[in-house]
């Protein structure tokens, strides 16, 4: 098992492998700055197929992160809704500021499940 830090390891031959791994998992390196390390430091030959692999793995993290972010707003306006419920504001009310429809936020309502604070 090896732990990643947010940024790369330095590059030194200690920490070759770490460092490499690190790189490859970057999530604020973007696939050039990758590809160029993965040459200039180990001596990887980059061509086509590994610049489109390394493509797809930046995507892959970014569609990770994008969906994570969905999921975290999502819950966040469903808690919203059910707060506001809870302290006696209408449905038409919620639905005004939430920017949603009556139906929308009947079916928050409907869905709620408890909340641990």
């Amino acid at each position: 098992m090896i732990g990643l830090a947010k940024e790369p390891a330095k590059n030194d031959k200690k920490h070759r492998l770490h460092r490499l791994l690190g790189v490859l998992l970057s999530d604020t390196m973007q696939a050039d700055e990758k590809l160029g390390i993965m040459e200039n430091e180990y001596g990887i030959p980059v061509d086509r197929d590994i610049r489109k692999d390394v493509d797809i793995m930046c995507n892959l993290s970014q569609g990770i992160m994008e969906k994570g972010e969905a999921i975290g707003m999502e819950k966040g306006e469903a808690k919203f809704i059910i707060s506001m419920h809870s302290k006696g504001y209408s449905l038409e009310q919620i639905a005004d500021v939430a920017g949603k429809d009556i139906e929308e936020i009947k079916a928050v309502i409907e869905n709620q499940e408890p909340v641990l604070v």
